[in-house]
């Protein structure tokens, strides 16, 4: 009787606590963050603040012509999955962490540094690892307590989308010795050590696109005389088939962790061997570079091949340099992301997430906003 009575009184807390924040809190009741992790697929310019070479900056002209007119940092013509994710969740796009200057963190932050992994191995000095990236999510998730008091910055974090893209990159550089097995096994023990983190601090609700078929990139046929390099797309078809499997077991783990499990790699393979259908005229020869398929990564002329060649409109090409898609095609991921059916995304699509107004008191208690 009396642990129910301790049970009883613990859940009065916790709603209590949540009512007042409820009634008391200037920020609107469906409000949603965007935090944002990964590589060169998200990263809208956290690598002009760091010591890097022009490899890992695309803050150089052509990137960026298409939307924003000016080169913000982003590995295409324009707009990034996560900035189309912010638009269609109604916020403004999500800012750079490392942007100097004062600034807010109620709507999100993106963290993401192109060339990233998730070992701190890859491209080691010259990016931010998913492993800083969590350092600087917990250096936010104190300035939140700042702002908006204890239960105010759970509250928040609770409720915010965790979109991720991670492992390309450790999978380009591996030069271990271990399996494809082990090693793919390290790249999600590393990516479950940042989620357990993330949900440590009320992180919920999270996204993740697989892997693309990494050895059929413009670049990589440049290199191989035109053809895939299957050894490459192997290691990528075993995560995506090991990722599943963590999420599953971190949902079995953790108390009100769900996600979005979007394939990349189908959508991708679809437009490669399919363009006109998604209307694209060329899925094969990049917009921007050099050499064959323009696959050398010599966009912009920064990386120590000046001459490049540029082609006159972006959206007919589904890539825009030697790795990385246009904006076209990331629209139509970030959309298939957002609302898309469970043959492409699943358990939940990320419209459903950011519609989940559920959030989380303690490990024990939620409660569900109509």
């Amino acid at each position: 009787m009396a642990n129910l009575s301790a049970s009883y009184i613990s859940f009065l807390l916790c709603f209590t606590t949540c009512i007042n924040l409820i009634s008391s809190h200037y920020l609107p009741e469906n409000h949603v963050a965007l935090f944002i992790f990964g590589d060169s697929l998200f990263d809208p310019g956290n690598n002009n603040y760091i010591n890097t070479t022009a490899d890992f900056r695309a803050n150089f002209y052509p990137y960026g012509e298409t939307f924003f007119k000016y080169p913000t940092g982003r590995f295409s013509d324009g707009r990034l999955i996560p900035d189309f994710i912010a638009q269609f969740a109604g916020l403004p796009i999500i800012p750079t962490y490392l942007q100097p200057g004062k600034r807010k963190f109620t709507d999100g932050v993106n963290f993401a540094s192109g060339g990233a992994g998730a070992l701190v191995e890859s491209h080691q000095g010259y990016v931010v690892d998913l492993e800083t990236q969590i350092k600087y999510f917990n250096k936010v998730e104190k300035s939140l307590r700042q702002e908006l008091g204890d239960a105010g910055a759970k509250k928040l974090l609770s409720k915010a989308v965790y979109l991720i893209s991670i492992g390309g990159n450790d999978y380009f550089t591996k030069n271990s010795s271990v399996s494809d097995e082990e090693f793919v096994s390290m790249v999600l023990g590393n990516l479950t050590v940042a989620l357990k983190e993330i949900y440590k601090k009320g992180g919920r609700k999270f996204g993740f696109p697989n892997l693309l078929p990494l050895g059929c990139l413009p670049y990589i046929k440049a290199q191989s005389g035109g053809s895939c390099i299957e050894e490459l797309t192997a290691i990528a078809k075993l995560h995506n088939a090991e990722l599943p499997k963590t999420l599953v077991k971190l949902q079995n783990q953790l108390e009100g962790f769900k996600y979005a499990y979007y394939n990349l790699y189908q959508s991708l393979t679809e437009r490669l061997n399919n363009p006109s259908k998604y209307g694209f005229k060329d899925a094969t020869t990049a917009c921007c570079g050099s050499g064959p398929y323009r696959g050398v990564y010599s966009c912009g002329g920064k990386r120590g091949i000046e001459v490049y060649e540029l082609c006159d409109k972006p959206g007919d090409f589904f890539f825009f340099d030697s790795y990385h898609p246009s904006e076209k095609a990331y629209r139509q991921f970030a959309e298939l992301l957002w609302a898309g059916n469970t043959d492409i995304v699943w358990p939940y699509n990320l419209k459903m997430l950011f519609q989940d107004n559920a959030f989380y008191c303690t490990d024990q208690f939620s409660i569900s906003m109509p």
